[in-house]
């Protein structure tokens, strides 16, 4: 609300205003302030003014006070709105010609000041005079606009708002200068530009509240810092959370070389990167909002670690140090940073700072149950934060329980021995029963339980808890189709499987169709259909260069993740089956491919060793699976070539070979090839036992073995 202004002349004895005597020069320079003008025109104290007694009290104003027409009403105007009147002070404001009063006031408003002193004390003077009665003038249409707005009437208040802003844009053509500017027009000004937007969003013109945004903050209006920063975050929250599609700036508003935002997201971080600046450089006080929304916004373009950069930057003292370690820890893990984030949260987790914060302790579970190295520690932190949920919450005590699952599977797949594994094992699904029977509606927890069933063979467990994901999920998510799909065929139903894969290709985007794509070809390959796996492996190829010249060469963390094939995969799984079929040359060319896109790889150094092998060249095959193995120790593939390899060159070797292929076990306990050859080992070393047990397990594992592995997945 507009302030008071001070008065010039006191109310009669009788309590007639404005007085007959009071003085044109003095009423000129001072005006009567709101407490005089209580007393109405007529004499009546709280009666609203009619059209009669508007004319009247107007025509006592230019008498009085040397005003002109819309100057009197302005005033008038005013008074009845400070004293709540709000439909008397609109009727009053409706008399107002502001195209008229702008051309009155242009000419003095834009002349520039002459040289000589005395004719610049003039024009001073005379320019003082204008920007008195302009401000006048544009307060009441800026009151007017509040009226209004008061009344319901949204679209034309904003109507009203922006014809203040027009004139002044008329008034002063090369923008408000910063000196020589009346407080008061300044005010005005502002409010002005403040409400405008405001003013669009509740009439439901939203296109027009952007431009009115934009207006504000490329138009040169004078605006001090606060109100500057108060327009910049409300047009970053509207861009967020609006719902509103806006169309990219205009190049015309931008100076060569400067950033242009391609859309609302872009926009709006753009905006809340420019608040805080202002608050590292001290121009505004500190908003926590501004990185709640900064948070949100890089969030959902994936660019965590720029939101962990500013949080960094955020001086010390705003956030307590615990909770800025697990806002960074946050951030490091959403960007593969997984080493970063488990090290903040050690130091939060630290018996001298915050040992017993369950949501500390539940991410870093989380973040062991992804490597095996991890696992030991994170089924401590687990086992805390079930502790620490024992008597709080159930839905934590149930996300505790899946992460403590989650990591024992991951340790019972690098257990010394098989007693321990199936302990281990055991453990996991109890973990992961427990969780689901306080959950029973959190698809990640059944599709994880699925995936242990999966590794442990029980494939009618499996298979119902696939299609609990799916149902769950309404098949929006690939990877229950691919569950589904590799369960299928670890029961050899390949034709079903088939079915499912192509269900799920009609139900996933484009962009996300890799999986299923590389998925189809090895059932084709499965079922000895070697013509139609290629032209699968030509489909997927095409996505995915399709995929590269889309997004570029260069991707982000966020962007690098289990659910996107790469091309190199795609040759290498060419270069396997060219090799099945025997096809050389074109499992050569297709090997330079995958060599050129990944120089030191140890899938693709094995490939070369089978391509070897198939050509009788013995010792080239065991140079090749030797440097895939010092390319990656743990490669299993690997392994189980060397030792078939060693086996075949005589008894001497049978020991050297029996070690890979343990090792190799002891790596991958389902791998029905390392079972088959370690079989053949026992067999030529004279262990007829050994060699049947190990014949039978290869049998089984056969019958239940997926056309990829379920840890793909």
């Amino acid at each position: 609300m507009a302030a008071e202004w001070d008065s010039g002349s006191e109310a009669g004895p009788t309590g007639v205003w404005p007085p007959a005597t009071a003085s044109p020069v003095k009423g000129k320079e001072a005006l009567p302030e709101e407490s005089d003008a209580g007393v109405s025109v007529s004499g009546s104290s709280e009666a609203k003014v009619d059209d009669g007694n508007i004319q009247e009290a107007e025509s006592s104003l230019r008498e009085g006070l040397s005003l002109n027409y819309e100057e009197a009403r302005a005033l008038l105007g005013r008074l009845e709105y400070q004293r709540g009147n709000v439909e008397a002070a609109l009727r009053v404001f409706d008399g107002i010609d502001l195209q008229a009063a702008i051309q009155r006031f242009q000419p003095s408003l834009s002349e520039k000041p002459l040289s000589k002193r005395n004719n610049k004390l003039r024009s001073d003077s005379s320019n003082s005079g204008s920007q008195h009665a302009a401000s006048l003038v544009l307060e009441a249409i800026y009151l007017k606009s509040m009226s209004l707005q008061k009344l319901g009437k949204a679209m034309e208040a904003a109507k009203q708002c922006k014809s203040v802003l027009d004139a002044v844009e008329s008034i002063f053509q090369c923008g408000i200068p910063g000196v020589m500017v009346e407080q008061k027009l300044q005010e005005t000004v502002s409010k002005s530009v403040e409400l405008l937007p405001e003013l669009w969003k509740q009439a439901g013109a939203y296109q027009e509240a952007l431009a009115s945004y934009r207006r504000a903050l490329l138009s040169q209006w004078n605006l001090d810092d606060e109100c500057c920063t108060r327009i910049q975050k409300r047009f970053a929250v509207f861009l967020l959370y609006g719902g509103v599609e806006a169309s990219p700036p205009s190049l015309a508003s931008q100076t060569e070389g400067s950033f242009v935002p391609r859309n609302n997201l872009e926009e709006a971080i753009l905006l809340l990167m420019i608040l805080l600046k202002k608050w590292f450089l001290g121009k505004t006080h500190w908003d926590p909002s501004v990185m709640e929304h900064l948070t949100f916004a890089l969030s959902l373009c994936g660019q965590t670690s720029v939101l962990a950069k500013h949080l960094e930057e955020v001086l010390p003292g705003i956030y307590p140090r615990t909770e800025r370690w697990y806002s960074l820890a946050l951030c490091y893990f959403a960007a593969s940073h997984n080493e970063a984030a488990l090290n903040l949260l050690k130091k939060s987790l630290n018996k001298n700072e915050s040992p017993n914060d369950i949501m500390a302790l539940l991410l870093a579970a989380k973040i062991c149950s992804s490597s095996y190295l991890l696992a030991s520690e994170g089924v401590d932190y687990a086992r805390r934060a079930i502790k620490d949920a024992e008597s709080s919450d159930g839905h934590l005590k149930s996300v505790a329980l899946h992460f403590l699952g989650s990591c024992l599977a991951k340790k019972s797949r690098v257990a010394s021995s098989d007693h321990q594994r199936s302990l281990l094992q055991t453990e996991a699904l109890k973990s992961l029963n427990e969780a689901v029977s306080l959950d029973r509606h959190n698809p990640e927890l059944i599709y994880d339980m699925g995936i242990e069933y999966a590794e442990q063979r029980n494939l009618h467990a499996a298979l119902k808890c696939a299609k609990e994901f799916i149902d769950a999920t309404g098949g929006s998510v690939s990877k229950g189709w691919r569950l589904l799909s590799l369960v299928l065929s670890a029961q050899q139903r390949y034709s079903e499987a088939e079915v499912v894969t192509d269900a799920a290709l009609d139900e996933t985007a484009k962009w996300e169709q890799g999986p299923l794509l590389r998925i189809r070809a090895k059932l084709k390959v499965a079922q000895s259909l070697p013509m139609e796996a290629v032209e699968a492996y030509r489909t997927l190829l095409a996505l995915v260069q399709a995929q590269r010249k889309v997004y570029g060469s260069i991707k982000n963390s966020a962007e690098e993740d289990e659910d996107k094939v790469s091309e190199f995969e795609v040759w290498q799984g060419l270069a396997n089956l060219y090799s099945s079929l025997s096809y050389w040359r074109d499992a050569e060319i297709c090997l330079q491919k995958a060599k050129a896109l990944k120089a030191y790889s140890a899938t693709t150094l094995h490939a070369e060793g089978n391509i070897h092998e198939m050509s009788e060249k013995i010792q080239d095959a065991l140079a090749a699976y030797s440097n895939a193995l010092s390319t990656e120790v743990e490669h299993v593939p690997s392994k189980v070539s060397i030792g078939a390899l060693l086996a075949k060159k005589g008894p001497k070797y049978l020991p050297v070979a029996r070690c890979f292929l343990s090792d190799a076990l002891r790596l991958e306990p389902t791998n029905r090839m390392a079972w088959y050859y370690l079989g053949k080992v026992h067999k030529h070393d004279g262990r007829q036992a050994d060699a049947a047990d190990c014949f039978q397990a290869a049998s089984m594992l056969e019958d239940s073995d997926p056309v990829e592995s379920f840890r793909s997945l």
